[in-house]
């Protein structure tokens, strides 16, 4: 990729956990560098004084013409997204529709973007592929989403597919991204520190990652290397158990004691009923919801990263040992724990 200042790319979700390190990425990489924020987004980690912001408003079509209709951009990297919700629909209105009308708005421009990639998730194929000894999620497997978040994001996927050849388009799929900054994971790293490991399920689960800097290093090379109309698993290479996860948390943490729960699958969804009813209630979304409950209990998150590797030229730095060695001692230092 040519990375003079005269290439420009856009990121959307640019204040976000993911977003905000793909801002950096191409500050470093010397590139023209916007960041499409929402008014009331948090700026913390968004500093560089050479960042250009500006405001989109996904939830009209027309609004989003109207603020790009002055720019041209050579690269797009849809990192927005809706993770948790109190109502199953915000998923789709968000993480579909919004995706929709960003890329409608770049079709009635006629933007002639070299790349347009999209973050979507592994979360689209769901819970397949369980019978043990468990095989990897391929891409030609059939989608089955069992969550609100994965049906939302292959709708998406779906839209962009429909358009054809004429958009240049790259699909991303990665497995659980981790790393400093990242609140949900760190919710793991908390309980861990405060002596309580928890998990659930008795049946073997294998579990995949990757980090956010890996996930980063993908997205730029989709633009050189991405072959258009592709869609690519994300993944370190590797498959953990979920006491490996915890185990690389404590050592981490200096191994403080801890008790170990591990929970059945139906008192899981107890909880994860009780939290969402909460949620409702109160209005504050909370981690422990329907949509978690389906992803705690899926057992296979295996997948083939190899046309990733073939293809993109993709080589994960961090396995998960140096990635949670180097998450947790970001979250010590910004206080987080």
């Amino acid at each position: 990729m040519n990375e003079s200042p005269s290439m420009k790319i856009l990121v959307t979700g640019a204040s976000g956990f993911i977003g905000s390190f793909i801002v950096e990425e191409a500050l470093r990489r010397g590139m023209e560098t916007w960041a499409a924020v929402r008014p009331s987004s948090s700026r913390r980690y968004l500093a560089d004084p050479r960042i250009h912001f500006i405001s989109l408003d996904f939830s009209s079509q027309k609004n989003i013409e109207e603020a790009l209709a002055d720019h041209h951009f050579d690269y797009v990297v849809h990192a927005a997204g809706l993770t948790k919700s109190l109502h199953p629909e915000d998923f789709y209105e968000v993480n579909t529709e919004g995706t929709k009308r960003l890329v409608k708005a770049l079709l009635n421009l006629q933007m002639p973007i070299h790349k347009f990639v999209y973050l979507s998730s592994l979360s689209v194929f769901g819970a397949i592929k369980e019978q043990q000894p468990y095989q990897e999620i391929t891409e030609d497997d059939f989608p089955k989403p069992n969550t609100a978040y994965g049906k939302s994001k292959l709708k998406a996927e779906r839209f962009i597919e429909s358009i054809g050849n004429s958009f240049p388009y790259v699909i991303l799929r990665p497995t659980g991204v981790y790393g400093p900054r990242e609140k949900d994971y760190f919710l793991m790293a908390k309980s861990i520190k405060g002596h309580l490991d928890f998990s659930v399920g008795f049946k073997r689960q294998d579990i995949t990652f990757v980090y956010v800097k890996d996930l980063v290093q993908a997205i730029f090379l989709t633009f050189d290397h991405g072959m258009n109309g592709r869609k690519y698993f994300l993944s370190d290479g590797k498959v953990y158990q979920s006491s490996d996860f915890s185990r690389l948390i404590r050592r981490a943490l200096g191994h403080p004691w801890w008790i170990r729960i591990k929970a059945p699958v139906w008192l899981l969804h107890i909880v994860t009923t009780c939290g969402e009813w909460a949620s409702r209630m109160t209005g504050k979304v909370t981690a422990l919801n329907n949509d978690k409950y389906h992803i705690l209990r899926q057992r296979n998150w295996r997948c083939n990263v190899e046309p990733a590797m073939d293809e993109l030229g993709y080589h994960p730095h961090y396995d998960l040992e140096r990635g949670v060695a180097e998450t947790i001692s970001w979250y010590k230092q910004e206080g987080w724990l």
